[in-house]
């Protein structure tokens, strides 16, 4: 099963939602982790460390940084793009399927965009 890291401005009512529907899903927030107002590199660094892939509603930036990892040969667990636009519970039913279907690793080096 995967292991998640939802970023600082990633929905909580979303993780919320994992949480209720997949009790044993292990998943954090930045925030839980004392990585509160740190930027995408240092979160990232966290993630590829702890082995988590990471959720994120940043379409901007988040995506350079992690393929900069990628380049430099570091370490990049993976990263699930969520567009803020889904619906709730569509967003939910994905990484539910996601996280229950794929092995650890899986995603390593890659940016991955929901929806499926």
């Amino acid at each position: 099963m995967l292991r998640l890291i939802a970023d600082e401005n990633f929905d909580f009512r979303i993780v919320v939602g994992l949480r209720r529907r997949m009790p044993n899903l292990d998943i954090v927030r930045v925030q839980d982790v004392g990585l509160y107002g740190a930027d995408d590199p240092a979160v990232l660094a966290w993630a590829a460390e702890e082995g988590r892939v990471l959720l994120t509603h940043d379409v901007a930036t988040m995506s350079n940084f992690a393929y900069e990892r990628v380049l430099a040969g570091k370490a990049m667990p993976g990263v699930f793009k969520v567009r803020r636009s889904l619906p709730i519970a569509k967003v939910i039913e994905d990484l539910l399927l996601l996280t229950a279907a794929s092995l650890e690793g899986e995603f390593e080096g890659e940016v991955f965009y929901l929806p499926l």
